[in-house]
């Protein structure tokens, strides 16, 4: 029986993650969040829960490295962004597995400047700029986007309109201004072996969005989508899971916007449509084989609150 450590069980991709390696019958799944209310910390039995401390916390790695230890765990899934650099970064001395890509990968997707300078001879880019540098300051067709260089979930994006209103922003949080692009924005979901292989490549239509996640949405048959998704993760040398968001450009053409490195909270469509991106990862990291190529169905959906009910003894305590 292989033991998976599973942390940010309080977001839709550590839920999404749970709940597809609880299918398999050869997998102990142990969910952890530094939240005891975290949703999926409740679909696995009570001596299958952790708590952890924040992933900014000085104390975060050595906690996820002694459940390791004590748990027996066989393989971390790490489904939020600011803890997978420093789980990556101990990598090696872990005591178990780490399903994520590398460091460097995670450091490059994870800078949006970096990334997209990462894959501008690769796939169409859109102009992107540090706010504060001579290159940023003219030169622009408006609308733009101002956006932080780091940071996940559509959080601090916004829209500028005119020169005067992009002479007014400010450099406080390293932020990019970046060419606004008109045309419909795709998700794509990709998987790529521990050889770079791209195994899978799955488009979604991100039809509703709330707070950086899709609600709604549907899985399109688009190659041109699957190549430039592709291409990107060959160029920031993807291995596992990756996000890779597209938008098209006035030409039509597919421009990349950003790379989230890790589990999207929309996996559940991308499961749906046939291709069980966590449970191949897994067989992928413990050297089982996987297949050389995976399809998708074209399928839609919708998505919902669902309420876990419990006793108020079996709500874990708090730290």
């Amino acid at each position: 029986m292989t033991r998976v450590l599973v942390t940010g069980a309080g977001g839709p991709a550590g839920v999404a993650v749970i709940r597809s390696l609880l299918r398999r019958d050869d997998v102990e799944v142990l969910a952890a969040d530094m939240d005891r209310w975290a949703s999926a910390l409740y679909l696995v039995d009570a001596d299958h829960r952790r708590l952890v401390p924040p992933g900014r916390d000085e104390g975060f790695v050595d906690a996820v490295r002694e459940l390791c230890a004590r748990d027996r765990v066989d393989v971390v899934f790490c489904t939020v962004d600011v803890e997978l650099p420093r789980l990556a970064a101990a990598r090696d001395d872990l005591g178990a597995l780490l399903a994520s890509p590398s460091l460097a990968t995670l450091e490059t997707c994870l800078d949006k400047l970096a990334l997209a300078r990462a894959c501008a001879r690769t796939v169409r880019v859109p102009r992107t700029e540090l706010v504060g540098t001579p290159q940023a300051t003219s030169g622009w067709e408006f609308p733009v986007i101002v956006k932080p260089r780091r940071g996940a979930g559509s959080r601090g994006v916004r829209v500028v309109a005119s020169q005067a209103e992009l002479d007014a922003v400010h450099d406080e949080e390293d932020l990019l201004v970046q060419e606004l692009l008109p045309g419909q924005e795709y998700s794509v979901d990709v998987l790529a072996g521990l050889d770079g292989h791209v195994v899978a490549a799955v488009p979604r239509a991100r039809l509703r969005v709330d707070s950086g996640v899709a609600v709604a949405g549907v899985t399109v048959h688009d190659e041109e989508l699957v190549a430039t998704a592709s291409a990107v993760a060959r160029a920031v040398g993807l291995t596992t899971v990756a996000n890779v968001q597209l938008k098209r450009a006035a030409d039509g053409t597919p421009a990349l916007l950003e790379v989230n490195p890790r589990f999207p909270g929309a996996m559940p469509l991308t499961i749906a449509a046939g291709v069980d991106m966590p449970s191949l990862v897994l067989d992928a990291v413990l050297g089982r084989p996987v297949p050389e190529r995976v399809d998708f169905r074209e399928v839609a959906n919708v998505r919902y609150l669902e309420d876990v009910f419990l006793g108020v003894a079996d709500v874990l305590p708090a730290r």
